[in-house]
């Protein structure tokens, strides 16, 4: 018998949809779970994309307000996919609502944001997670489970970026990612927390770093109001405005296990689409991942294979997950697969009543690394990565 839970989702761009397709696809991609996500209601203050909600993807309400959504009685989580600056007070308002929430990261503005939010989840009851969904990938979960098992050894070096050009055209929209008001940091908060859940998950906590940064692009075109999506152009001649937060950050960092590592980020780089890619160096060998190429991964065991040096794998049905997508081996997953995996893992940890990982303190542990780069931009020094008040 399966355990329908009652799903409002905020936020209808690009990442909402996104969302609210993958809680449809849990029920035919995985029917063994037992868990039937229903989109109850939709919340976005664009009249069409309510709409779309409704008549698209099944919704069965829409509000504008968000608080219409909050405080209705019958829903059992609220996915936050709204802009930056709006996650501390939803989040706090779905929690004290009795929900269980799912916010996209990075769970707020600001490092302290995330602390409050998650400081307001210890009071509750609620299951919560956040949307670190690169980690789902089955070859990074097959990592994962290498270093568990000690056939990778111990970490010893550890390179993370995420290199994106989303933000390389000069006269791609200034759209909210770009303005310290409504983003926050931007390439820190939007990409880097990716790469540093990705080195937490696999290398585990870090100690101190010193980090840097810088904005490439000083200004782009004014976006139309309710109109398309961050990845937009405006022309030469539109009015212009000015980019207030960072293209580029970039720090050294030592983990707690003695570890050290570089994690780099840039949204304006030429070349790289979405390379959110990691390469782990460790006693018995080595991994190396790319999410452009997110079904191969280079391998080194020499304690396990007769070639001395990396050899290629391909995904396939024999890892976690995969198999429910696509048989056999060498058939190709892509990105928002890995958004149902996601969600798949937390609707089956709220229907158990457990903590899903990762969680909102998982998300503190994210902000920490990056509060530690903040104040590392100022001192232009190294930085012990400590507790957020």
């Amino acid at each position: 018998m399966s355990q329908e839970l009652r799903v409002g989702v905020i936020g209808f761009g690009w990442m909402g949809q996104a969302h609210s397709r993958s809680y449809r696809a849990i029920p035919t991609l995985f029917p063994e779970a037992g868990i039937r996500p229903r989109l109850v209601a939709i919340c976005d203050p664009v009249t069409e994309r309510r709409q779309l909600g409704i008549d698209n993807f099944g919704f069965e309400a829409g509000h504008a307000d968000w608080m219409d959504l909050v405080s209705r009685d019958d829903l059992d989580i609220i996915d936050i996919t709204a802009p930056n600056a709006l996650h501390r007070e939803l989040a706090i308002a779905a929690l004290q609502a009795g929900k269980h929430v799912f916010c996209e990261k990075p769970v707020g503005l600001t490092p302290s944001d995330t602390a409050a939010i998650a400081a307001a989840a210890r009071l509750s009851d609620a299951t919560t997670g956040c949307g670190y969904n690169y980690r789902w990938a089955p070859l990074v979960q097959f990592v994962r489970g290498l270093l568990d098992e000690g056939r990778l050894g111990d970490v010893t070096q550890y390179r993370g970026r995420f290199f994106s050009m989303y933000g390389r055209d000069r006269l791609g929209v200034l759209s909210w990612r770009f303005l310290q008001e409504e983003a926050g940091y931007g390439a820190l908060v939007d990409i880097m927390c990716h790469a540093v859940d990705m080195a937490l998950h696999l290398a585990g906590p870090i100690k101190r770093l010193v980090a840097t940064k810088e904005t490439f692009i000083k200004q782009r075109p004014l976006p139309r109001p309710g109109e398309g999506t961050h990845y937009d152009r405006g022309a030469s001649d539109d009015p212009m405005g000015d980019v207030t937060n960072e293209d580029y950050v970039a720090a050294l960092v030592e983990f707690t296990t003695g570890a050290r590592g570089t994690l780099e980020v840039d949204r304006s780089i030429f070349g790289p689409q979405s390379a959110m890619a990691f390469d782990l160096h460790a006693t018995k060998g080595a991994a190396s991942w790319d999410h452009e190429t997110l079904n191969q991964l280079d391998l080194y065991l020499p304690e396990e294979s007769p070639v001395d040096g990396y050899q290629r794998v391909l995904a396939g049905d024999r890892l976690p997950h995969h198999g429910h997508f696509v048989p056999g081996g060498g058939n190709s997953i892509g990105y928002e697969d890995l958004k149902v995996i996601e969600a798949l893992e937390f609707c089956k940890s709220v229907a158990a009543g457990r903590q899903f990982e990762p969680g909102f303190e998982h998300a503190v542990r994210v902000a920490e690394v990056l509060d530690a780069m903040i104040r590392s931009f100022e001192s232009e020094s190294w930085e012990d990565v400590s507790p957020i008040a």
